[in-house]
């Protein structure tokens, strides 16, 4: 099961949001089969955001899975993920920031990947099906929204929180569109990052497909100066690196 037991602030456990075996094989999984295995479960119910805000808390501590397989033990957890993507979406050049809802869009890069705080980062390599997945995350926002939020008042109601994370599901809206570009070019940059960071002693070119899905042309720009950095420092180096661009 996906569990997170480490405590706030302390360092990230190297299995913090690994799925195991029975996490892919079970079909019967709902919000309750991690809840049932929660330390301190969050109170249910209530008229607080207390018990909201301590659920936000996994999302600190559960890391993103995909570079683990390259030896990445403690790299970013999921919240670093999303705060990256909100300040990248307020910088929307002017072509795009004219057309777009800002605000709305940072919003939604916030609330995107919520339902990883009992979900876990699950990857394309993990066995579960895009179906099952998506039917997990909307059980888990559905417990979020209504059981966490549903009797809170004042500020974000949990039924808009639903909604922009329904919104950036269907991608059907331009803010939506954008958003899942960002999330691309997000992943990108950490890709750059972590290859310069070890010296390039770990080629993460298998991630470079993502960079052929963005698809406005401002995140189409960032994204190609990033891999010309990366380019670049591949080159200093005198090695030639592995790039799934156009695959």
């Amino acid at each position: 099961m996906v569990e997170n037991t480490a405590q706030p602030n302390a360092p990230l456990s190297p299995d913090a949001g690994l799925l195991t075996t029975s996490d892919v094989q079970a079909a019967d999984w709902n919000p309750e089969s991690v809840l049932s295995t929660m330390p301190h479960r969050p109170q249910e119910n209530t008229e607080s955001p207390v018990p909201f805000f301590h659920m936000l808390e996994r999302l600190k501590t559960t890391k993103r899975a995909g570079w683990r397989r390259f030896g990445i033990d403690h790299g970013e957890s999921i919240s670093d993920h999303m705060y990256r993507m909100s300040i990248l979406t307020m910088l929307a050049p002017p072509s795009l920031s004219s057309r777009l809802n800002v605000p709305h869009c940072t919003k939604m890069a916030l609330i995107h990947d919520m339902a990883e705080a009992l979900v876990g980062d699950i990857t394309p390599i993990d066995g579960i099906s895009k179906m099952e997945k998506s039917r997990r995350e909307a059980e888990t926002m559905d417990y979020i929204c209504k059981e966490l939020l549903g009797k809170v008042g004042g500020g974000l109601s949990g039924e808009e929180i639903r909604r922009v994370w329904q919104e950036y599901e269907d991608n059907n809206t331009l803010e939506a569109k954008y958003v899942h570009d960002i999330d691309k070019m997000e992943l990108v940059l950490q890709m750059v990052e972590y290859e310069r960071s070890h010296e390039g002693r770990i080629d993460l070119g298998e991630f470079t497909w993502v960079a052929g899905r963005i698809e406005l042309p401002e995140v189409k720009a960032w994204c190609d100066a990033t891999i010309q950095e990366r380019n670049q420092f591949w080159e200093t180096i005198g090695k030639v690196p592995i790039s799934h661009l156009g695959k």
